[in-house]
């Protein structure tokens, strides 16, 4: 093979034709930008050493501002409360979104939050999490997925203000790795 050659990765696992092959789907706006109540969540996707991962994916799966996941709830019933956004080579990721709406869960009233599955190179599996809002604290404090993690790590699922944005890194492992969810 000579230098410069792509070469096929193994099925098993997500190789460097990641992005090539997403970049067609991406789709960060989950809501179009100025949409009444619309906001900017990024963060960094990042290994144990604290580098950004690039070539990754993340997908960001929510309900609605009313907690239901019926599209039709959106203002122009066009889009679905879903996005994806490829990771650049610092691991940086941005969607435009909506809060979604409390759900009730099997064990009962949830707090409002972003379901998130990323995706790397390396990575068998998509791993998954869940980004909270931290003026939610009543209802964090409340969400019986939340309340199950162990309290010293609770903080690895609130997203954090900065400006008008919100910001929720996802660190894959070591100090302060994200909680992932089965």
């Amino acid at each position: 093979m000579s230098r410069g050659e792509l070469c096929p990765t193994a099925s098993q696992t997500i190789g460097p034709f990641l992005s090539i092959g997403v970049r067609p789907l991406e789709r960060p706006e989950v809501v179009q930008a100025g949409t009444q109540g619309a906001f900017v969540l990024r963060g960094r996707v990042l290994d144990g050493a604290g580098s950004g991962v690039g070539e990754g994916v993340v997908e960001l799966w929510q309900a609605a501002p009313d907690g239901s996941f019926d599209a039709s709830t959106q203002a122009d019933g066009s889009a679905s409360w879903f996005g994806r956004s490829l990771t650049d080579a610092e691991g940086r990721f941005h969607f435009v979104t909506m809060k979604p709406g409390a759900r009730r869960g099997p064990g009962g009233a949830e707090a409002p939050h972003l379901e998130l599955l990323v995706f790397g190179r390396g990575l068998l599996r998509p791993v998954r999490t869940r980004a909270y809002f931290p003026d939610e604290e009543a209802a964090n404090a409340a969400d019986p997925v939340l309340s199950r993690v162990p309290a010293q790590r609770r903080a690895t699922l609130v997203a954090h203000p900065e400006g008008d944005e919100l910001v929720f890194d996802v660190r894959l492992q070591g100090v302060g790795e994200t909680v992932f969810f089965a």
